[in-house]
């Protein structure tokens, strides 16, 4: 199911235009208007924070300023869960009147209570987490039942003329076949797929169960092999992409392709890492140390392969050598034969331990702005 014509000339327009003129450049923001889920998965880095943090919302007013101030032309709203988020379909709406491609990432818990909230769009999807079938969901959220909502959520979400798509995390462990005939079923519900390799946050409570990147490449070489080199199913993202993480291309992440904001601000340096946070986008982007970041720069990054990071610089390759794009679309995945070169790990600097000290001066400004007694759930 391609993009409407209006959203991809919108879309393609700009990456254009940017990377021809080499500039620094979002793709799509990251938003976090909250942090509060109604899951409590092992893999997520996002929701161990305390009360008086989860509490907090992104405003509408500071989510329009988020988007006006780095004019990135699409947004993928994420948390926590953005369906707890009473202003969520006023923000939706703001977005959409400014013409971006808006991409709204739910658990689908909320999904059947909340749709009617919010209206079909040619720039909106729903994009529904779901990590494989019944079983890998469910163990992958801890919570079992979770796949047979989200599965009602997205037959309810087509039959009401949505856009859909599911965002699927993959884990050690995932059996290659398994998620082939996962993605059959997502093809013939005409869903797209949203896939990543898992990335391990400092602060998830399982830290054993991620792909470092030699697992990931075999394990996607595998996983492609089953669907013709993955051309039988549809992705939203780049074929380049995909080519990448069956170890086909050695690519640097583009960091600032996919910044983040959340209620601590801009993070520094991108969605998966806790290393400051800037009050700015211009600030984020003339004070972050890119060269500091990156595989075979920083410890942090060394097994990380995730879309935010390298379908940016996936999409910019794709603009330079358009028939190399031509040739995967083409032809689909090389799934046998060697691997491109990997980056050399061993000049890494060290990983700094930094991830807490922004939660300490939330916390202290929070507490100096709203005493105990008047403290509430914000809505």
């Amino acid at each position: 199911m391609a993009l409407p014509i209006s959203v991809l000339a919108r879309l393609g327009t700009y990456a254009v235009t940017k990377t021809l003129k080499r500039e620094r450049h979002p793709m799509v923001l990251m938003l976090e208007p909250l942090f509060r889920c109604n899951l409590a998965c092992k893999g997520c880095g996002k929701i161990d924070y305390p009360d008086e943090i989860l509490n907090q919302r992104l405003s509408y007013d500071q989510c329009m300023e988020a988007i006006d101030e780095c004019g990135a032309p699409a947004v993928s709203i994420a948390g926590g869960e953005p369906l707890l988020h009473r202003d969520m379909p006023r923000i939706v709406k703001g977005f959409l009147d400014r013409k971006k491609f808006v991409i709204f990432c739910t658990n689908a818990l909320l999904l059947k209570k909340k749709i009617d909230d919010y209206k079909p769009h040619p720039f909106f999807a729903w994009s529904i987490h779901l990590d494989g079938d019944r079983g890998m969901h469910d163990t992958a959220v801890s919570q079992d039942g979770t796949y047979d909502i989200a599965r009602e959520a997205i037959d309810l979400a087509i039959a009401k003329g949505f856009r859909v798509q599911v965002n699927c995390t993959v884990f050690d462990g995932a059996d290659p076949a398994r998620l082939a005939a996962f993605f059959d079923e997502m093809e013939t519900l005409g869903v797209e797929i949203t896939i990543s390799p898992g990335y391990a946050y400092e602060r998830a409570p399982d830290q054993a169960h991620f792909l470092n990147r030699e697992r990931t490449k075999q394990f996607f070489r595998d996983v492609f092999a089953r669907g013709r080199g993955g051309k039988a199913w549809s992705f939203t993202q780049s074929p380049l992409f995909l080519d990448f993480l069956a170890g086909n291309q050695s690519y640097e992440c583009t960091p600032w392709s996919m910044p983040l904001r959340n209620v601590f601000g801009w993070q520094k340096p991108c969605y998966l890492l806790n290393e400051g946070y800037a009050k700015s986008f211009g600030e984020l982007m003339a004070e972050t140390e890119w060269q500091a970041y990156g595989v075979g720069r920083y410890e942090k990054c060394a097994d990380c392969m995730v879309h935010c990071g390298f379908e940016g610089t996936a999409a910019a390759d794709a603009i330079r050598n358009p028939l190399k794009l031509a040739r995967v679309a083409i032809k689909g995945v090389r799934t046998e034969g060697p691997m491109a070169p990997d980056v050399d790990l061993s000049q890494a600097r060290p990983a700094a331990e930094t991830y807490s000290t922004h939660v300490e001066r939330e916390l202290a400004r929070i507490r100096a702005e709203q005493p105990a007694a008047k403290r509430r759930v914000a809505g």
